[in-house]
């Protein structure tokens, strides 16, 4: 049997998925656009910092306050595929994934709750 510190070992050892996600409002479609190098991370820090009430972006929170959690969705919406290529670099990767998505949702005013080109979070 595996002990705490070797479950906790592997788990920090794993690979950690790197990509693009979006906290969506399904009433309206509006959608907040995020990337990040590991993605776990940020989809569970803007779900707590909804619930909490302390979300950075206003206009998200106010419409997650009038609308309700359960009309939003948190999904991982493309992993970067990490290539056995000598050439290969994450962050490049990461960022055309962003481009494309930025392209696709244009996640900006009447559309979304982005307010700036920069979508990667930590």
């Amino acid at each position: 049997m595996k002990s705490k510190q070797d479950i906790k070992r592997e788990y920090k050892e794993r690979p950690k998925p790197a990509g693009v996600f979006q906290v969506k409002n399904t009433e309206n479609g509006k959608v907040l656009l995020g990337s990040s190098l590991n993605l776990e991370g940020p989809l569970n820090s803007h779900k707590f910092m909804l619930q909490i009430g302390r979300h950075r972006n206003a206009a998200l929170q106010k419409e997650w306050n009038t609308f309700g959690p359960e009309k939003f969705v948190f999904e991982v919406l493309e992993v970067v595929k990490v290539k056995d290529d000598p050439n290969f670099n994450l962050i490049d990767e990461l960022t055309l994934l962003e481009q494309i998505w930025i392209e696709k949702l244009q996640p900006f005013g009447e559309r979304g709750y982005n307010t700036e080109p920069k979508i990667r979070q930590a």
